[in-house]
């Protein structure tokens, strides 16, 4: 009896609860993560580590079948457990609506401090992802590493959305708010990175055109190349400013662009090919680098125009990648099997840095499948508007 006593001493002599398990069980993983992302463990050449990924994604998801109920009901109705898995690719994937309506998470709602919403039209019920300190930095941790590599720290950056206090519930301006913090800290001068973005009446996104003239002004006066980033929903609205206004920019030289995808239902579509050549032609940068992600995930892929010198890939083609800490499928809607190169099929994604939720998500996304990256198409038919420009405050 005195053993098991001491078995249920949890710290500062208080008997040991279920959620202190779960914390430290998660805590741990999220610890030793954070120190492989940081220290660059993962980028091994081409093939980051294949062997440890497998590994540890199956002890995530043994962490999430126990501590996760909502997910490990799920598991069960499949027949899918620790137990009868082998590889990361047989871990029960979750689809993105699933976060509307349940609370996949492994935080108790007191310890939540951060919860993002999916982006979509007022009408929707959005996907919910609850965060914690623990949480956030593994996020924070994920999208810096794989974003830092891609940007040049020397530019100015201008987001093209409101500030993390007006959007507190934006995955997407959270991701921008730390890029702005890991330039230069909390206090990073004005003049090296702005939020040009505003909310709107109705809570949709609005641009604060007259600043972004302002600094576009300032970055061809000065000769310091700039970054803008935004959604495609923000960049049409830009161009067509520009157009009525009769203004074009050249910017200075490394000047490039970040569009992150997402305009349904705000403003007019366009094929992407279309909207790059209009922001070529109204800014006068040459790159233009493309991000996916989502609220429900931790971490975010990016298109290789860019070449990334420390994984080594060379490719002309435009082929989103993800962090070498989450893996894509490309899954056929029909047999719920993965395709075979260059067909396309629903994308299905594993974030190893999704540790307090659910790593295995489940999109309504198209994509063709290019090696170990993927050609986005778009959503699904029947799927409901996504987009981070459709998100309200």
């Amino acid at each position: 009896m005195p053993m098991l006593v001491n078995m249920l001493v949890g710290c500062r002599g208080k008997p040991a609860t279920n959620k202190y398990r779960l914390n430290k069980e998660l805590s741990n993983y999220a610890t030793r993560l954070r120190e492989l992302i940081c220290h660059n463990e993962f980028f091994v050449g081409k093939q980051p580590l294949q062997g440890q990924f497998d590994a540890l994604a199956l002890e995530l998801f043994a962490l999430q079948f126990a501590h996760n109920a909502a997910y490990r009901k799920i598991c069960e109705a499949r027949q899918l457990t620790p137990q009868n898995v082998s590889h990361w690719k047989q871990i029960p994937a979750v689809p993105t609506s699933a976060f509307k309506e349940l609370e996949l998470t492994s935080i108790p709602a007191e310890e939540r401090t951060a919860v993002f919403y999916s982006s979509g039209t007022t009408e929707q019920k959005p996907s919910r992802h609850f965060h914690c300190a623990e949480s956030l930095a593994v996020y924070e941790a994920s999208l810096w590493q794989w974003f830092q590599i891609r940007s040049d720290h020397q530019s100015e950056f201008l987001f093209l959305t409101p500030d993390a206090k007006q959007a507190p519930h934006s995955s997407l301006v959270h991701m921008f708010d730390t890029v702005r913090q890991k330039l230069g800290g909390a206090n990073v001068p004005v003049s090296r990175a702005a939020f040009l973005g505003n909310l709107g009446a109705d809570g949709s996104w609005v641009l604060d055109f007259e600043s972004i003239l302002k600094r576009l002004e300032l970055a061809c006066s000065s000769g310091k190349p700039v970054e803008l980033l935004g959604t495609a929903f923000s960049f049409v609205h830009l161009v067509d400013y520009l157009a009525e206004k009769n203004r074009s920019f050249h910017l200075p030289k490394g000047s490039r662009v970040m569009e992150t995808g997402g305009y349904k239902n705000r403003s007019r579509t366009m094929p992407k090919a279309e909207l790059h050549a209009l922001i070529r032609k109204f800014l006068g940068v040459k790159t233009i680098l493309c991000e996916y992600g989502m609220s429900e995930l931790s971490s975010q892929a990016y298109d290789s125009e860019i070449e990334n010198s420390q994984l080594k890939i060379k490719n002309s083609e435009r082929q989103f990648r993800f962090s070498p800490w989450a893996r894509v499928q490309i899954i056929s809607p029909e047999t719920g099997k993965e395709v075979a190169d260059g067909e396309t099929g629903l994308i299905r994604i594993f974030d190893l840095a999704n540790i307090f939720s659910v790593a295995a998500i489940q999109t309504e996304d198209l994509g063709v499948r290019r090696g170990d990256g993927f050609e986005l198409i778009g959503r699904a038919q029947l799927a409901e508007p996504r987009g981070c420009s459709l998100m309200t405050a």
